[in-house]
């Protein structure tokens, strides 16, 4: 009996559907000069109507069956071209449902087919949520095919009654950010009101510490993988092979995987019966999709880009988060243009290809994201792990606070009110864990206020020639890899960055604040003693340069030590400070951080943190960012924690440092879960459904 509802139920749904896509297209032809639904001699107004229902049917008959097949095809161009093409694919349906009517009464010309297909598919779409949101099975179906599709074909199976946990990383959402977005201003809601009323009712919201590499790919590895040992910053060369090694590049994501599990002895977080969503990392997970330590991979064991056809595969979610690619490019330029108008400063450049990798990483990667997240939940899954990466993204151009990243912020907190409403239709109890990678600190790029990049201020105090114009330093943020990624060009192409470093000369290399410099002429690490035989001038011109906190190297004497303005000197091993400590304005476990990194067999010759105004937390990227990350000082070192009461505490003495750390702590989570007893998901009373 309840098969037949449901069988009677969606045969009224597919006839509503129908209908509302007819009225549509009625409409359209009444409005549309370049579109029309009846013969060149006129036609009655029933005849009209036929014409309008079976062209309807027609489009979604052909959406239904087609459009898969041309979006599987399609996944050998690029997604984002992808996304460029679904209004001309969408419009070519179009005009072959009307080509099939009869006496040749469909008829619009190509732009006209575009628009009304745009359109269709909108209205059909909203018309089909609203009735399956109705409709608690409904909208659990509808949802669940926007998972793994063959997963679900292989994987039947008793869904555990076991509490299941889905680990939603906000990237680059600092804790002081994530306060001030959930404290509602005098008469008016936060920014966050989901977030908000979980942290009122069922959640507890912490801070972690960063390591002193305060960056995804430290901080991912860290936590996925349970190890983050060797990694010293964003991007750092290897004498041994002569290579660049980047955290958001798949063959370096991928060698640092294998590093981590081989150092860790386990394959990862998400090993048992888990999900990776968009990260740079998979975590051991048997599924994963956009996720970058296998997006180099190509045959049938790599389903990263599946990811794209779940989502893609329904014409509907193409058309709209196509729509909202493009409004997403116009804001940003509006954004932008308004930015030069009012001479704000900081200010970095926004031009080029970067209103389309803010897009796709506010709109493209998060709809895919959160539609996989989706489908994980509603397939019962045990362990899922999403980053979405839009905050961040913005936030490097913007500024951490800026009005921007609070728009970024507001449908953040709206996909996490999906999220957790789907939790509520889920074949299995879940938690929901909240938390982040790194914050940002704000401040004017180095080069920017100086007038000189580190390269240059390095070349120079080795006696180098310097370049008149001062060069920007290629981003690190982690969308600008996802999009590479996702243009099928990974590894290389325009603007990508070099694997093997050629010529005379130092090496030297920013991650956010941090810089690198390595000398590839002097085997192994380069001690303080052999860089001012060879370049006498060179380490004061950096330490006493105004825009530079400190130095690391190391010493033949005293092992470990970080130098700073003035002869200032800070001696790791034995702990002596000469002069003033140059680590005194990082915080108190400074030294036990930078002590960490000077031990990693592939830290640099020397390591250079940019200075720290104490007032404001600003530093200078060595990046062209505004808001950046990577090295020690500000709000760019502490992330947050936001997790269930029910689940114990993270750490009995309220302190939480280091990845790893948070590692062991999710591991425990999951354990206790395993063993927990079967209790409903407590979810905030102010959840909306959007």
């Amino acid at each position: 009996m309840a098969a037949w509802r449901r069988a009677g139920g969606a045969v009224l749904r597919v006839l509503v559907v129908w209908a509302v896509s007819t009225l549509t297209m009625l409409v359209l032809a009444g409005a549309l000069p370049d579109f029309r639904l009846q013969s060149a001699d006129g036609d009655t107004a029933t005849n009209i109507g036929i014409t309008a229902a079976l062209a309807a049917g027609a489009f979604g008959l052909l959406g239904a069956l087609v459009w898969p097949l041309l979006v599987r095809a399609l996944l050998l161009v690029p997604a984002l071209v992808l996304g460029l093409l679904v209004f001309f694919l969408n419009g070519s349906l179009l005009w072959i449902a009307l080509s099939l009517l009869p006496d040749g009464r469909g008829e619009a010309e190509p732009q006209t087919a575009v628009v009304v297909a745009a359109v269709m598919s909108a209205a059909s779409s909203a018309a089909s949520t609203f009735l399956a949101v109705r409709d608690d099975g409904a909208y659990r179906r509808r949802l669940a095919r926007l998972a793994d599709r063959r997963w679900r074909r292989a994987g039947r199976r008793e869904v555990p009654a076991t509490p299941g946990t889905v680990f939603l990383q906000l990237d680059g959402l600092g804790h002081d950010v994530l306060r001030e977005a959930i404290t509602a201003p005098e008469g008016d809601e936060p920014l966050m009101p989901t977030v908000a009323a979980m942290c009122r009712d069922t959640h507890r919201l912490v801070p972690w510490h960063t390591d002193w590499s305060s960056q995804t790919g430290a901080s991912q590895l860290g936590i996925l993988h349970g190890s983050n040992e060797d990694v010293p910053a964003f991007r750092w060369y290897e004498k041994e092979t002569g290579e660049v090694m980047i955290s958001n590049r798949p063959s370096s994501a991928a060698e640092l995987q294998r590093r981590a599990a081989a150092r860790s002895g386990h394959p990862g977080l998400l090993a048992h019966d888990g999900a990776s969503r968009g990260n740079l990392f998979s975590g051991g997970a048997a599924q994963a999709a956009l996720v970058l330590s296998v997006s180099a991979r190509r045959g049938r064991h790599n389903r990263s880009r599946a990811g794209y056809f779940a989502y893609f595969s329904d014409p509907a979610n193409a058309t709209r988060t196509a729509v909202s690619f493009v409004a997403e490019v116009v804001r940003e330029l509006l954004q932008a243009g308004r930015a030069r108008l009012r001479g704000e400063r900081p200010r970095v450049g926004r031009g080029g290809l970067y209103p389309f990798i803010r897009a796709f990483a506010t709109v493209v990667e998060r709809d895919v994201v959160v539609a996989a997240v989706l489908g994980d939940i509603l397939n019962g899954r045990t362990a899922v792990y999403a980053d979405l990466v839009a905050y961040d993204e913005v936030a490097h151009h913007s500024g951490p606070r800026s009005r921007d990243t609070h728009q970024v912020l507001r449908r953040l907190d709206r996909s996490v009110a999906l999220i957790a409403k789907v939790a509520e239709r889920a074949p299995r109890p879940y938690r929901l864990v909240l938390l982040s990678d790194h914050g940002q600190s704000p401040g004017e790029p180095f080069a920017a206020h100086y007038g000189l990049t580190l390269e240059d201020l390095v070349r120079a105090g080795c006696g180098l020639p310097v370049s008149r114009r001062a060069r920007r330093s290629v981003s690190g943020a982690e969308a600008r890899a996802a999009a590479r990624a996702a243009l099928h060009r990974p590894e290389d192409g325009h603007g990508a960055e070099p694997h093997r470093v050629t010529g005379p000369g130092p090496v030297v290399l920013g991650s956010g604040n941090l810089g690198l410099v390595s000398f590839p002429g002097i085997p192994g690490r380069a001690t303080r003693e052999e860089i001012e035989r060879r370049h006498p001038a060179l380490l004061r011109t950096l330490a006493d340069h105004p825009g530079i906190g400190f130095l690391l190297l190391h010493s033949e004497r005293h092992g470990p030590v970080v130098l700073g303005a003035n002869g200032a000197e800070h001696r790791l091993a034995t702990g002596e400070i000469v002069g003033h400590d140059p680590l005194a304005p990082y915080g108190p476990r400074a030294a036990e951080a930078v002590l960490r990194t000077a031990r990693f067999p592939h830290a640099a010759d020397i390591m250079v943190n940019s200075a720290l105004d104490p007032a404001t937390g600003a530093v200078h990227a060595f990046e062209e960012q505004i808001g950046s990350h990577g090295g020690l000082g500000g709000e760019q070192c502490r992330a947050f924690l936001l997790y269930p009461r029910l689940l114990s505490a993270p750490d009995e003495d309220g302190e939480l440092f280091g990845a790893e750390r948070i590692h062991h702590v999710l591991r425990r989570w999951l354990r206790e879960a395993e063993s927990a007893p079967v209790l409903p998901t407590p979810i905030p009373a102010r959840v909306p459904l959007h």
